[in-house]
C-alpha cells in the first residue's frame, strides 16, 4: 500500500488540488479541475479504510467511529492539508485538499484592478461569491494579503478551517479557527468587534445572526470581507433574505444597502493548457445599486453592472471575452459559462 508521505508528495508533483480515496475506485487526483486516476487497480474497502485511518491518531479514530465523520487539518514539514473522512455506502473513504503554502497575490490570480480598489475601502462589506470550489477563499486570502502588505491595519479572520496562513507584513493578521480558537462564526465575529479591528474577514456567512452582526460592523466603520454561496450577483438579495424572518426583510435591505461596497462573483474555469483561471463579474455599489437593494429584486443589479464601466465594474461576458481573446480559454468553455448569465 502506498504510504501517506508518498501519496502527498506524488500529488504535489502532479499539481493536484485534491486527493480522493474511495473503495471501488482507483486513487484519484483532481488536476486542472478534472479527476485523474493514478492507480490501475481499484481500492478494496479494506485498503480505502486503512489509507484513510492512517491519517488519524488513535484518539481521532475513536471519535470518528462514534461520529462517522471527521474533519481535520494536517501540517507537516512539506505542507498543509484539509481532510474529511467518512463512511460511504458502508466503506470508509477520505478526501484530502492540498492547501497552498502562502496566499496568492491579486496579480497572480489575474483579478481586475477594481478588486484591489475594493481592498482600500476603510469600511463596509465586500462579498466574494460563487458556487462551491470556485476559488472564493483563495480570492479572499489574496485581498487580505493585499491589505496586509500595503496598510498598517489590524486584520482579524474567522475561518473554518484556516486554509492560508498569513504572516504579519505592514499590517497585523490574527487568525481564528472555528472549533479551535472560537466556538462559531457568530461568537468569533462578536468577539472580533471588541478586538479593535480595522478589517474582519469571515470565512463564510452561514446564518442570520452572523449576517446581521457583519452588516452592523460594516456600517459602523470596519471593512468586512466574506464569502457567500450564490450562483450569480443578481441572486444576492434573495439569498440573504432567505436567512431572515419576513418581519426583518426591510431592516436587512436597509443594512445591506448602507454597508455593501462591492461584490466579486467568480467562476473557476479550465484553460486550454490544462490549468484553471478565474473569470469574474464585479459590482461596485452606486446610488442606483442602493436603490435597487432597498426596493427591488436583484435582477435589476445586472443593468447596474452593464452600465458601470466608469466605476470599474465588469460583466462576466467581458471577463470571458478577455480570456478568449488572449487565447487562455476555448470558445466552447466561454459559451458554456456565459449560458448561465444570459
Amino acid at each position: 500500500m502506498i504510504s501517506r508521505k508518498q501519496l502527498l508528495e506524488h500529488a504535489k508533483t502532479q499539481q493536484a488540488t485534491d486527493i480522493h480515496i474511495c473503495a471501488g475506485a482507483p486513487i484519484l487526483f483532481r488536476v486542472g479541475g478534472k479527476l485523474v486516476p493514478i492507480t490501475k487497480e481499484k481500492l478494496t474497502p479494506a485498503q480505502s479504510r486503512d489509507m484513510s485511518l492512517d491519517l488519524l491518531t488513535e484518539e481521532q479514530k475513536a471519535v470518528f467511529e462514534k461520529t462517522l465523520d471527521y474533519d481535520l487539518m494536517l501540517a507537516d514539514g512539506f505542507g498543509r492539508y484539509r481532510i474529511n473522512i467518512g463512511y460511504f455506502n458502508g466503506a470508509v473513504g477520505s478526501t484530502i485538499r492540498i492547501l497552498p503554502t502562502r496566499p496568492r497575490t491579486l496579480r497572480e490570480l489575474h483579478l481586475p484592478d477594481v478588486v484591489q480598489d475594493l481592498t482600500q475601502r476603510t469600511k463596509g462589506l465586500v462579498l466574494i461569491t460563487g458556487s462551491t470550489s470556485q476559488g472564493k477563499t483563495t480570492t479572499m486570502a489574496a485581498m487580505i494579503d493585499q491589505i496586509n502588505s500595503t496598510n498598517e491595519k489590524h486584520i482579524v479572520t474567522i475561518e473554518d478551517p484556516i486554509e492560508y496562513v498569513h504572516t504579519n507584513k505592514t499590517g497585523v493578521v490574527r487568525q481564528r479557527e472555528v472549533g479551535r480558537d472560537t466556538q462559531s462564526f457568530y461568537t468569533g465575529l462578536r468577539a472580533a468587534l471588541r478586538q479593535d479591528p480595522d478589517v474582519i474577514a469571515i470565512g463564510e456567512m452561514r446564518d442570520y445572526e452572523t449576517i446581521k452582526i457583519a452588516l452592523a460592523a460594516a456600517e459602523t466603520g470596519v471593512l468586512v470581507l466574506s464569502t457567500l454561496h450564490v450562483i450569480s450577483i443578481d441572486k444576492i438579495i434573495e439569498r440573504l433574505l432567505s436567512y431572515a424572518p419576513a418581519s426583518d426583510e426591510s431592516q436587512l435591505r436597509f443594512l445591506l444597502a448602507e454597508s455593501l461596497q462591492g461584490m466579486i462573483h467568480q467562476e473557476l474555469i479550465p484553460t486550454v493548457k490544462g490549468g484553471q483561471r478565474v473569470a469574474c463579474e464585479v459590482l461596485v455599489i452606486t446610488s442606483a445599486a442602493k436603490n435597487i437593494i432597498r426596493r427591488k429584486g436583484g435582477f435589476f443589479l445586472r443593468s447596474v453592472i452593464e452600465t458601470g464601466k466608469k466605476h470599474g465594474m465588469i460583466t462576466m461576458a467581458e471577463s470571458l471575452n478577455a480570456l478568449l481573446q488572449a487565447g487562455t480559454i476555448s470558445e466552447g468553455v466561454a459559451k458554456t459559462v456565459l449560458a448561465n448569465y444570459e
